[in-house]
Formats: C-alpha cells, sequence, structure tokens
C-alpha cells in the first residue's frame, strides 16, 4: 500500500469546505472526475457507521466513518469491494484494499483553508490517483469558493 498526499488551498471558511466535501449533492459533484455519477450511502453520517462510496452501477467500496472532527477531519477505514450494489467477501484484491485508509484534513488560514487528503492504494492506482484527485480537488474549491 501507497500514501498519496494532496494538497489545495480553498478561499472559503472550514466549515464551508466541509459541506462542500460531504453534503450527498456536493459530494457528487466534486467525486464525478473518478467516475460519473459517485454517490455514497449511509445510514448516518457518524463515526463508526458504514458507507458505501458507489457507481451508478453499483461498483465501489464499503468503510467505516472512522473518526470524524467535524470541520476539521474525517477519515476512511476501507473495508472492501462492492459489486452490483453488494459488500463482497474479501479476496485477493479486495484484502489489498482492506484497512486502508483515506483522510481529510482542513486547516484554517489567514486566506481560508488547506485542505490535505492521504489516500492509500495500491501501486497500479497511483497513476490514476495522481491524475483524477488534482481535478476533483480543483471542482471542490470551485464549489467551495461560489
Amino acid at each position: 500500500m501507497i500514501k498519496l498526499t494532496y494538497t489545495i488551498s480553498i478561499n472559503a471558511t472550514p466549515e464551508k469546505v466541509w459541506k462542500s466535501l460531504w453534503q450527498p449533492d456536493n459530494y457528487k459533484i466534486w467525486t464525478n472526475p473518478f467516475c460519473e455519477g459517485s454517490y455514497y450511502k449511509t445510514d448516518s453520517f457518524t463515526q463508526g457507521n458504514k458507507i458505501h462510496l458507489l457507481t451508478p452501477s453499483g461498483e465501489g467500496m464499503y468503510s467505516i466513518l472512522d473518526r470524524i472532527d467535524e470541520n476539521h477531519f474525517l477519515a476512511f477505514k476501507h473495508l472492501g469491494d462492492i459489486k452490483n450494489f453488494e459488500e463482497m467477501p474479501l479476496s485477493n484484491e479486495a484484502g489489498n484494499w482492506s484497512g486502508a485508509m483515506e483522510t481529510y484534513t482542513l486547516n484554517k488560514t489567514n486566506s481560508g483553508t488547506e485542505l490535505i487528503v492521504n489516500v492509500d492504494t495500491l501501486e497500479k492506482y497511483i497513476d490514476f490517483m495522481n491524475t483524477t484527485f488534482p481535478v476533483a480537488l480543483n471542482e471542490l474549491k470551485r464549489i467551495s469558493e461560489n
């Protein structure tokens, strides 16, 4: 597992950036570069709850909202894959993802917010992440600054 880090400065308060990240309608917009129509599904967006990160065709990952400090920090702990809207038993591929972390840290600055994203990924996805995450974060910046 390889940890990648992405940082972006956003001219908006941490509270506004948080809403831009996690309100369902905003999430669909800024995650669109990863897969058109991406969304999440959870019973409650609260610490300790399970969350499904999905494509419209029902592919994706399931995770635990491992730690939430509203407007400051969120950590996903990835558990496995989803196929046809169903959680898949851990396979070799899913097992490689199991326990991977994805964190979002929002730091207040004089001009707004510095967002730092840390993502554990598999080597074969590094190029995709390095190409797509900056595009997605620029879309998040656009949403947050409007």
